[in-house]
């Protein structure tokens, strides 16, 4: 994909019961499949698939048995169908798996997926690494810390930045050595995984200095719930994610700004509207032009 020439936007399709924002919209194929058309038609680049709630909070084994609690074959029952579907009706449609166990991606890629997007950053399955490596497709690795039951009990991070780029600095490695080549990596620095309310704005401010790795960076802000802590501030609690769409078009033109080349939202039409006018005050600076984001 030519990054770098415009900001591409991917398109969340949460097909889940429990995602923090649309769990169970679109659980059944046929609406999910329908969604997924829609955001095409309102200038999506990319579907990002997934059927596996990753939000604050999830558990993702259970207690007795350390099985996850959406097994792979539940996982592929969701999803699959909807990458056929999709594909059946737009055969030129980018397709991402948003999953973190390497047979998942293996299914999804036989497919027709091209992308797999693992908010692990490869972490969480030890065959994902290799899976990706031979599988030969993009692939975003996305920066952590722990777990989503874990995440609101870590404690800050004093140099966000710092600890992001240093973390993703490993996460190459580890890619490198599977077998995934430099030219099919996008790094994503996690808003909100793994990071309190407050670690994410100094990481949004400064999200140009992870381009000192030397990859494109994907920014995934939208509705999240930093955005919601900010823009309910004033009724004194949090606004839900259904009350943070202007909030997270706000984030999303920062982080365009600071060197995104592609943002993952779950309202395109707007989101495409904003991107391209970040895109024109990119162009039209003198200091920060698309030079960045090459």
């Amino acid at each position: 994909m030519p990054l770098g020439e415009r900001t591409m936007v991917m398109g969340v399709l949460n097909v889940t019961p429990d995602s923090f924002f649309d769990g169970g919209k679109f659980l059944e194929p046929e609406k999910a499949i329908e969604h997924g058309l829609r955001m095409l038609d309102e200038g999506a680049d990319i579907l990002d698939i997934g059927g596996e709630s990753t939000r604050p909070g999830a558990t993702l084994e259970a207690a007795d048995s350390g099985q996850p609690l959406v097994s792979e074959a539940e996982e592929l029952r969701r999803v699959i169908p909807v990458f056929q579907g999709i594909l059946r009706a737009r055969p030129d449609a980018v397709l991402s798996v948003d999953t973190y166990k390497a047979n998942v991606a293996r299914q999804a890629i036989a497919v027709g997926a091209e992308i797999v997007n693992d908010v692990s950053g490869l972490q969480w399955d030890p065959q994902m690494a290799m899976a990706c490596g031979e599988l030969q497709c993009g692939v975003v690795l996305m920066h952590t810390r722990g777990k989503p039951r874990q995440w609101r009990g870590l404690p800050h991070l004093a140099k966000v930045v710092s600890q992001v780029e240093h973390d993703l600095a490993n996460r190459l490695q580890a890619a490198f050595e599977r077998g995934v080549e430099r030219a099919r990596i996008v790094l994503d620095p996690g808003f909100g995984f793994g990071k309190s309310f407050d670690d994410n704005y100094p990481l949004l401010a400064h999200m140009d200095q992870l381009q000192r790795l030397g990859f494109p960076l994907l920014a995934g802000t939208s509705r999240k719930s930093f955005v919601g802590r900010t823009v309910g501030k004033r009724s004194g609690k949090d606004a839900p994610p259904g009350e943070r769409l202007y909030g997270s078009l706000a984030a999303m033109v920062v982080s365009i700004l600071h060197g995104a080349h592609i943002v993952r939202v779950h309202d395109v039409r707007p989101a495409v509207e904003a991107a391209a006018i970040a895109d024109k005050v990119l162009a039209a600076s003198e200091n920060s032009g698309r030079t960045q984001r090459d």
